[in-house]
């Protein structure tokens, strides 16, 4: 890799630190191709994207970026999940992990927070911006379905007595 690939590669890292909700940061030797490209589909369905890099270049990227902290994470055999939703990238390598012993979660960075396994695990377990959308949704409209409900009841109710009284005069 020549000095202007490097700067390119260092580049589009310092983006994804910058721009991403979080970032997840794993081991992954022992995975075969076949597992690597399953877990890369499952990070992207989730939302996310997976990029390995060389930890120097990672590290070079780091600087100047919220997630900074993160540096010592970065030995070894990294991969590098990522996505703008706070919990999509975390959420998908904990499920693949859960499933393959090979991929180990070392921890991340959400924001300026860097996180241990456990954190990566509490953000995991957070809902989706999605989930969240539609619980609010939710409690939004409740209120007017109730109002609608209790406002059409006595009509409802007068409606009864009235063809109550019909079928007793017609009997």
């Amino acid at each position: 890799m020549d000095r202007a690939q490097k700067e390119a590669v260092v580049a589009e890292l310092n983006q994804i630190f910058s721009d991403s909700g979080v970032v997840v940061v794993s081991h992954y030797a022992g995975l075969s191709v076949a597992e690597m490209t399953a877990f890369r589909t499952a990070v992207r369905e989730a939302g996310g994207a997976v990029r390995v890099a060389k930890n120097r270049l990672a590290k070079i990227a780091l600087e100047g970026t919220p997630a900074a902290g993160m540096g010592d994470l970065l030995t070894g055999m990294t991969v590098l999940a990522y996505s703008e939703d706070p919990v999509a990238a975390a959420k998908a390598v904990q499920d693949f992990a859960k499933d393959n012993d090979k991929l180990e979660v070392i921890g991340g960075a959400m924001g300026d927070q860097v996180l241990d396994p456990a954190g990566v695990k509490a953000v995991a377990a957070m809902p989706s911006r999605e989930e969240l959308i539609a619980s609010v949704v939710a409690c939004l409209g409740a209120p007017a379905s109730n109002i609608a409900g209790a406002i059409g009841a006595p009509a409802s109710n007068i409606a009864s007595i009235l063809s109550t009284l019909e079928e007793r005069e017609a009997a």
